[in-house]
C-alpha cells in the first residue's frame, strides 16, 4: 500500500469527524452504538415489512432509539469526547428520550380516556421530549434550528396574538400545542417522521450495504478508467465519480470524503490549481443530492408533499441531474485547457477488466430500479435490494460475511442518527406552519412582493434558500421553503399554463363559465385568440378564491401535477446552494481540508462552478423540462447543454484558447439565446451552429499554438 493511500485514509477518517466531534467507534459508547445500531436497523426492517404497530408508535420508537444513539455518538460539549462526566449526562439524556417514548406508548389511551386533559406526567413527558429533540438538534446542526423551533412554538401560544396584520394568530393553549407536538401524529411524529423511518432509513441502509460490499471503490475505479485518460481527466473523474456515488449515497459531504481523497490529489498532479480542484469536487459532490435514485431525503419528502409517485420523481430528475454534472464538466474542460492540465498516468487496469471484476455491484441498482418500475413500494424495493447486495457480493472474490452484514447494519444506523433527529425536530416547525396557516400567508406575501412575476418569485426563493442554508442543512431548508413558498410557485407556474390556453383560444367551456362570473362579456372574448396582456388583464379580474377551481377546470390534471413538481424541484435545487455558498458551505470546507486551501476562497470557487444550481431551476419554471414529452425534454436538454457551455466560456473568458472581448460577448449572447424560454427552433439551431463555429475557431487556434510550440 502506498504512502499516499495511507494519508488519504487518515484524511478521510479526519473528514468524517470534522463536522461533528463524534466519539470513536472503538470507545465504550462506540461499541454500545454498534450493537444497538444493529438491533435498531433490524427493527426498522421489521417495521417496514412485517410490522403492525401504529405509525405513531413506530415514529416514537424511531425518535427514542435514534435519540439514544445520537446522545452516545455526539457529546453535549465539543471537545468532551473522552470526559466520563459528559458521557453520563449524555446517557441520561438518551434514557430520557427512551422514557418519553415508553410513556407515550403506555399512557396514550389513558390520555384519551381523560378527554385529552393533561396530568402532571403528561406535561413532563411532552416538555422533556421536545427539550431532548432541541438539544440533540443543537448538537448535530448548531443553534439555528432549535432557536427557530422555539420561535415557532412560542408564536402559537404566546406572542402571535400580539402581532398585527396577516401574521396575527389568536393562539392555542400550551396544553393543546404540546398535545399536537408530541402526543398526536402531527408534530414530532407527523408525516416528516414517517418519511424518516420508512423511505429515508431504508435507502440510507441500502447505501451502507453498498459501500460495505465494495461498490464505492468500484465506482471510483470505474470513473478513473472511463475519464482519467482524457485531457483534464482527473477533473472528469471527480464529476463522473461523484455522479455515480451520489446515485446511491445522496450525501454531498459523503461524496466529498469518498471521492475527493482520490480526485483532488490527482487533479493537482495533472496541473489543476488547488483551489479549483477542491471547488470542482465540492460542486460535483453537491450533485449527489440531485442524482437519482436516492437524492438524499428530498425525493421522499417531495413524493409526500406532491403525492406524485417516487419512481416518477426520480425519472423526471434524471435529465436535469445529468445536465448539472455536465455543466460542472464544462468548467473542468475550460480550466484544463487554461492550466494545461493534461491527462496523468494512473495505475488502473483496463476498463473492461474493471467491469469484469465489478459488474455485480450494478445488480443491486438494477434490482432497485426494476422493482420501482414494477410498482413495488420504495421501502419494499429498498429491502429486497439490500438482500440483493449481499447476494451479489458472493459473485466477487470478497463476499460479504456475517460480520460484514453486521457492520453494514450498524453503519446504516450511525449514518441515520443525525438525520432522524433533524427530521423529527423539523416536524415541529411543519406542524406550526400548518396549524397557523403561515405557509399560505407567506406565499401571498411572495406574490405581492414579486408583483405576479415568476422570475422575481424564483429570485426571492433563491435568496431565502441562501439565508436559510446558512443555518439549516439542505433537507431542513427544503422542508421549510417547500412548506412556505411552494404554493406561490405552483400558482404562478400553473397560471402560466392557463394564460397560454387563453392566448391560444383553447380554453375549455367550463373554465369560460367561471370567467363570466367576473365579466359577462368574457365568453365572447375568450372564443378567439388574444394577446398576453389581454389574457393577464382578464385573469386578474378573477377573485383569488375562484382561481383553484378555475385551474382545475382549465388545465388537465397531469399538467397541474407537473407544475406542482416543478415548483418543488425549483425549491429543492435552490436549497442545495448552501453546500457550496459561503459563509456556510460544509461540502466546500471538506474539499478545502483535502486540498489544503482557504475554506472561504474554495467556497467561492465551488459556487462559481455550481452555476447549474441556478440555471436549471429557471428551466423548470419556464419550460417543459419536467412533464413534457420525451422529445421536448431531450430538446431542452440539448440546447441547454450548449447554452450553459457558452455561458461558462463567457464567464471564464476562455474556451480552447483565451477569448477576446468580442467573442466573450458573443458567447454570452449565444448562451442567453439558447437558455431563453421560446419555441423558435430555428433560432436555437442558429445559435448552436454559431457556438460550434466559435468552438472550432478556438480549437484551431489551440492546435496552431501547439504546432508552433513543437
Amino acid at each position: 500500500m502506498s504512502a499516499e493511500t495511507i494519508v488519504d485514509k487518515d484524511t478521510k477518517k479526519k473528514l468524517e469527524q470534522m463536522e461533528l466531534s463524534q466519539r470513536g467507534e472503538t470507545s465504550f459508547s462506540g461499541r454500545v452504538v454498534y450493537w444497538l445500531g444493529i438491533c435498531f436497523s433490524i427493527a426498522h426492517i421489521y417495521f417496514n415489512t412485517l410490522g403492525t404497530l401504529s405509525e405513531l408508535w413506530v415514529s416514537a420508537i424511531h425518535f427514542g432509539g435514534f435519540a439514544f444513539l445520537c446522545a452516545l455518538m455526539i457529546p453535549m460539549k465539543r471537545g468532551a469526547v473522552h470526559q466520563k462526566g459528559i458521557l453520563f449526562i449524555d446517557i441520561a439524556i438518551g434514557l430520557i428520550a427512551v422514557g418519553c417514548t415508553v410513556y407515550l406508548m403506555v399512557f396514550e389511551n389513558a390520555l384519551y380516556d381523560r378527554g385529552v386533559n393533561f396530568i402532571t406526567a403528561d406535561w413532563v413527558a411532552a416538555i422533556l421530549a421536545i427539550a431532548v429533540a432541541l438539544e440533540l438538534t443543537r448538537r448535530t446542526t448548531g443553534w439555528f434550528i432549535p432557536c427557530l423551533i422555539l420561535v415557532a412554538l412560542t408564536y402559537v401560544f404566546w406572542w402571535g396574538k400580539y402581532l398585527g396584520g396577516v401574521f396575527n394568530f389568536p393562539g392555542l393553549s400550551l396544553e393543546t400545542l404540546l398535545f399536537r407536538s408530541y402526543f398526536s401524529g402531527e408534530g414530532m411524529f407527523g408525516s416528516i417522521a414517517r418519511i424518516s423511518w420508512t423511505y429515508v432509513f431504508m435507502f440510507i441502509l441500502f447505501g451502507a450495504f453498498l459501500v460495505k460490499s465494495g461498490a464505492g471503490d468500484f465506482i471510483v475505479e470505474l470513473a478513473r478508467c472511463a475519464a482519467g485518460r482524457f485531457v483534464g481527466g482527473p477533473g472528469f473523474v471527480a464529476v463522473f465519480g461523484s455522479g455515480l456515488m451520489g446515485s446511491v449515497s445522496g450525501s454531498s459531504v459523503a461524496n466529498t470524503v469518498s471521492t475527493g481523497v482520490i480526485t483532488i490529489p490527482l487533479m493537482r498532479k495533472a496541473g489543476f490549481p488547488a483551489r479549483f480542484s477542491a471547488g470542482v469536487e465540492a460542486a460535483a459532490s453537491t450533485g449527489g443530492q440531485l442524482m437519482p435514485p436516492v437524492m438524499g431525503a428530498g425525493a421522499f419528502i417531495m413524493a409526500s408533499y406532491t403525492q406524485i409517485p417516487y419512481v416518477d420523481i426520480i425519472g423526471y430528475a434524471a435529465l436535469p441531474a445529468l445536465l448539472y454534472f455536465l455543466s460542472v464538466a464544462m468548467f473542468v474542460r475550460i480550466e484544463a485547457k487554461r492550466s494545461h492540465a493534461d491527462s496523468v498516468e494512473m495505475d488502473t487496469p483496463p476498463i473492461g477488466e474493471v467491469f469484469r471484476n465489478g459488474w455485480h455491484f450494478l445488480l443491486p441498482i438494477a434490482v432497485l430500479v426494476s422493482l420501482l418500475i414494477y410498482g413495488f413500494t420504495p421501502t419494499y424495493a429498498a429491502g429486497i435490494s439490500i438482500i440483493s447486495v449481499v447476494a451479489a457480493s458472493w459473485l466477487s472474490s470478497k463476499p460479504m460475511g456475517f460480520k460484514d452484514v453486521l457492520d453494514a447494519l450498524a453503519q446504516g444506523a450511525r449514518n441515520m442518527a443525525t438525520t432522524a433527529i433533524l427530521l423529527v425536530a423539523i416536524g415541529l416547525i411543519v406542524n406550526v406552519i400548518s396549524t397557523t396557516g403561515v405557509g399560505n400567508t407567506f406565499s401571498l406575501m411572495i406574490n405581492n412582493w414579486a408583483g405576479g412575476s415568476l422570475l422575481i418569485t424564483v429570485m426571492l426563493v433563491a435568496i431565502a434558500s441562501l439565508v436559510l442554508g446558512m443555518g439549516l442543512p439542505v433537507t431542513a431548508s427544503y422542508i421549510v421553503l417547500g412548506t412556505l413558498s411552494a404554493p406561490a410557485l405552483y400558482s404562478l407556474i400553473s397560471e402560466a399554463q392557463l394564460l397560454q390556453l387563453m392566448v391560444d383560444g383553447t380554453l375549455p367551456e367550463a373554465a369560460k363559465a367561471i370567467f363570466m362570473l367576473a365579466d359577462p362579456e368574457a365568453m365572447v372574448v375568450l372564443a378567439a385568440p388574444m394577446s398576453q396582456i389581454d389574457a393577464s388583464s382578464l385573469l386578474a379580474m378573477i377573485p383569488s378564491d375562484f382561481k383553484p377551481t378555475l385551474l382545475e377546470q382549465a388545465v388537465d390534471p397531469h399538467t397541474l401535477a407537473m407544475a406542482l413538481l416543478s415548483a418543488h424541484m425549483i425549491i429543492f435545487w435552490l436549497s442545495q446552494d448552501s453546500n457550496v455558498t459561503p459563509p456556510v458551505c460544509l461540502t466546500a470546507f471538506a474539499a478545502a481540508a483535502i486540498a489544503k486551501t482557504p475554506p472561504m476562497a474554495t467556497g467561492f470557487t465551488a459556487w462559481k462552478v455550481a452555476k447549474g444550481l441556478y440555471i436549471v431551476p429557471l428551466l423548470f419554471a419556464y419550460t417543459q423540462f419536467i412533464g413534457g414529452s420525451l422529445v421536448e425534454m431531450l430538446t431542452i436538454f440539448g440546447f441547454s447543454l450548449v447554452g450553459i457551455y457558452a455561458l461558462a466560456a463567457a464567464m471564464e473568458g476562455y474556451l480552447e484558447t483565451p477569448l477576446n472581448w468580442f467573442n466573450r460577448i458573443l458567447a454570452l449572447a449565444l448562451g442567453v439565446v439558447l437558455l431563453w424560454p421560446h419555441e423558435l427552433l430555428i433560432v436555437n439551431l442558429a445559435a448552436t451552429v454559431l457556438f460550434v463555429g466559435l468552438f472550432w475557431y478556438s480549437r484551431r487556434q489551440d492546435l496552431s499554438l501547439q504546432a508552433a510550440a513543437a
